[in-house]
């Protein structure tokens, strides 16, 4: 799994529980429908202010979107956990 797949489901569990569309939160974030879509899909990485607009429009953290995901010095790679099921 990539950091960029983890992403994209902690963004769509978020827009889940907060009830609003790709359309809505594309509004709210200064964002097209079709860069939320293509986030949700692991298509592209977000930038940090993408990041920090998202988390605001879904009264969340930027931190909890990014849950998962962890860079490891040594290793020069990132740790990207699978996400809980349920």
């Amino acid at each position: 799994m990539t950091p960029q797949e983890r992403f994209a489901i902690n963004l769509r569990k978020a827009r889940s529980e907060a009830g609003v569309s790709q359309e809505e939160l594309g509004y709210l974030c200064d964002l097209h429908r079709t860069e939320v879509s293509l986030l949700e899909r692991a298509g592209r990485e977000p930038r940090l202010a993408t990041i920090v607009k998202l988390a605001g429009a879904l009264k969340t953290t930027p931190s909890a979107l990014c849950d998962g995901i962890s860079w490891l010095p040594k290793a020069r790679r990132f740790d990207v956990k699978k996400p809980p099921r349920g």
